[in-house]
């Protein structure tokens, strides 16, 4: 018996196009999902870039105009994997049109934006969910059922990092297609909404709400010429940034990101210690979760390296056979299972748009706190 078809209206054709698309093309290959997904149309303001895009990844149409895509009655999904600043308008649109709504992260440039989207997807009753992959690494995914069952006790510490250093040169222009993360007109701001919005959610998902910050950020290169302009312009975002937290369970956390750790590509680290047990991963070995148990026998007691892959960890019975591992773009995948199992139930996953609001609020209070020099409370996404 043949599954409905759900149609899948993508904006944008860039990296996070790639990963949304490999995600719906591979799931119903490896999970029994209710919907079959169908590529519908890809939307791109350069007609030779999303020709080319839908020639790649088979979809059957192709549009310029996200309007017409929003628009069209054949589109049962608008999936926004578009810059920051296209988010909101796209959003609120498609929410209007009564549309089920997947966004790339962060949801808005800020807590205002998102708020504003927030509003729009609530009123009209719209599924939504924004692809905060992160959630979905099985080893995440085990160390979040590890805090669940209480194995850790009390939470005392929650720690994480992540590490880039790919806009050190002083010659790399800002702004335009490739270069957009620079500009703070589109980004909205620079490593904060970026890489440690990641950080963010994922601490919030494994350790509850954070209640408030202090903030150190800097921006190292201060003018870079714009792409768009072709003008030596000033730099508005922030190429590090480091913040310390209050959550609400009483815990302390240490946070950090930069695109300026020379030698570090995409090292993002978390961990998380409590008065039973600590855990530690790190995406270079994403397969792997790190874990220490005071209860265990004395003179046996160690850390025990995890290895996720066996068919009783999250996810993996879906894949290969124990022993062999899966990588960055499964978790693209999973979230594409576990969202249209929840939509065919009414009761899409998260992280809604409701919660992808309130790791913006979070990253508006360390921008503050940095401004400011002073602890930041921050707003309730509630």
């Amino acid at each position: 018996m043949s599954k409905p078809r759900l149609n899948i209206g993508i904006v944008g054709y860039g990296f996070m196009g790639r990963t949304h698309s490999n995600a719906f093309r591979r799931v119903p290959n490896f999970f029994d999902v209710p919907y079959a997904p169908v590529l519908k149309a890809v939307c791109g303001r350069n007609r030779v870039r999303a020709d080319a895009f839908q020639q790649t990844w088979g979809y059957e149409s192709v549009e310029t105009d996200w309007r017409r895509l929003v628009e069209r009655k054949d589109i049962d999904v608008i999936d926004i994997a578009s810059p920051n600043d296209t988010h909101a308008e796209v959003a609120i649109a498609a929410a209007q049109a009564g549309k089920t709504i997947l966004c790339e992260k962060p949801l808005g440039r800020n807590g205002a934006e998102s708020n504003a989207i927030v509003e729009a997807a609530e009123k009209a009753s719209v599924p939504n969910m924004v692809w905060y992959n992160y959630r979905r690494v099985p080893a995440v995914t085990l160390a979040k059922e590890l805090v669940r069952e209480d194995r850790l006790g009390r939470i005392f510490h929650y720690r994480a990092k992540f590490l880039q250093d790919w806009t050190i040169s002083k010659d790399l222009p800002q702004g335009g297609e490739g270069l957009w993360r620079l500009d703070v007109q589109v980004a909205g701001s620079g490593v904060t909404g970026d890489l440690l919005a990641h950080c963010i959610d994922t601490a919030m998902w494994l350790n509850g709400s954070i209640d408030s910050v202090a903030a150190v950020t800097e921006t190292f290169i201060k003018e870079r010429k714009h792409n768009l302009t072709g003008e030596i312009e000033k730099v508005g975002i922030d190429d590090a940034s480091a913040f310390l937290a209050r959550f609400a369970n009483g815990s302390l956390g240490n946070f950090e990101a930069t695109r300026y750790a020379r030698g570090h590509k995409a090292l993002y680290t978390l961990e998380i210690n409590g008065e039973n047990a600590s855990i530690i991963w790190d995406l270079h070995d994403l397969h792997r979760l790190q874990y220490f148990d005071h209860r265990d026998e004395r003179r046996l007691r160690g850390w025990r390296s995890i290895h996720i892959t066996d068919g009783d960890h999250p996810y993996m019975k879906h894949w290969w056979v124990p022993g062999l591992q899966i990588g960055y773009e499964h978790t693209f995948v999973h979230q594409a299972a576990d969202f249209l199992c929840g939509l065919a139930n009414a009761n899409v996953p998260a992280p809604s748009f409701r919660d992808a609001m309130a790791t913006d609020y979070v990253t508006d209070a360390i921008l503050a706190a940095a401004k400011n020099d002073n602890w930041q409370k921050v707003n309730s996404a509630r």
